[in-house]
């Protein structure tokens, strides 16, 4: 299925890569929610987090390494970040492939737990 991410990481669709290796690709939200809105998405096409499958258990970890390498690169590391991943509609998931949010830069508001 072809998605804009898809279409983005194929170079179909010009984006600015902040981030980028063989199997992931991050870019800044085209509706940031935040001062500072990063996708991390893999290469890899994976529609929901109901897709993911053992094999991907390293892919998953690599996205949660960039995510916490971008977030020290923009310098919010020590204030405090959010990480999201939505699954399907009524999680909030738009675009059906796989991608991590990174958020900061500011006082999120809205809370999930201690």
């Amino acid at each position: 299925m072809s998605t804009i991410f898809s279409k983005i990481r194929d170079k179909e669709i010009p984006a600015e890569f902040l981030y980028e290796d063989e199997e992931i690709f991050a870019i800044k939200d085209i509706m940031p929610q935040a001062n500072i809105h990063i996708l991390i998405i893999p290469k890899k096409d994976i529609p929901t987090l109901n897709d993911i499958t053992k094999s991907d258990t390293q892919l998953l970890g690599k996205m949660m390494l960039v995510a916490s390498q971008l977030a020290q690169h923009f310098g919010i590391q020590d204030s405090g970040y959010r990480l999201v991943m939505n699954c399907n509609g009524d999680g909030g998931q738009t675009v059906f492939q796989l991608h991590l949010h990174l958020l900061g830069g500011e006082p999120l508001r809205g809370s999930f737990g201690n």
